[in-house]
């Protein structure tokens, strides 16, 4: 189990690679971006590279990457507010502007957990005894394809192909392997705007080879 009590998160450049593939398999199975749950910017900023989780119902997970680190800025808008000064103490320096400016400082803060490349162990600020809804958000982060498979048959309903989200191209996806028309194909029965799913690729930061 992963939550802000349990910080059983894997290493920045694992989380890195989680991001992307489930970013990947959100840009098939949805085309159009309001309805995608995740999303990944690799050009957040010359430095930066960024994640977002978006439940559509107010929920948020943002998360920011670079050569110092990673933070997860997570809200879940149903659960209670603390306050953000004991939630984010002890945060490093590098990343006050990500959790105090936008768009972080509008959406709200629940709970947050950093690593920073001088200590590889997770951090998390002053908390207390109580549910952020944290597990339930970091849960796709246990590195297991069937996780995501799991979440996205649901979320997805008949969004892909009858026999269901094949684990085999989940798995590839999630090793970084190089993404084919064939490849999308075994998860959906067409994909109506290849230009898209490219462009899609190219924000993400992920290898494809359609021709």
């Amino acid at each position: 189990m992963i939550s802000s009590k349990e910080l059983n998160i894997p290493n920045q450049n694992k989380l890195q690679t989680i991001c992307k593939a489930i970013s990947v398999l959100d840009a098939i199975l949805s085309q159009e971006w309001p309805f995608r749950y995740y999303s990944y910017n690799k050009n957040w900023s010359d430095s930066e590279e960024f994640f977002e989780m978006r439940n559509g119902s107010g929920d948020q997970m943002l998360i920011l990457f670079n050569q110092n680190g990673c933070v997860i800025n997570g809200f879940a808008h149903e659960y209670p507010y603390r306050e953000k000064e004991k939630l984010t103490k002890n945060v490093p320096v590098i990343f006050d502007e990500f959790i105090y400016g936008e768009p972080v400082n509008s959406i709200g803060t629940t709970f947050c957990i950093w690593i920073s490349k001088d200590d590889d162990k997770w951090k998390i600020g002053q908390v207390e005894d109580f549910d952020d809804n944290s597990q339930e958000m970091l849960a796709v982060f246990d590195g297991e394809p069937q996780t995501y498979i799991d979440w996205a048959t649901e979320y997805f309903d008949e969004c892909f192909i009858e026999t269901g989200i094949p684990l085999e191209t989940v798995n590839d996806i999630y090793n970084g392997k190089t993404l084919t028309k064939k490849m999308v194909l075994t998860i959906v029965d067409e994909l109506e705007d290849w230009e898209q799913l490219e462009n899609d690729l190219n924000e993400i930061g992920y290898p494809y080879h359609f021709s």
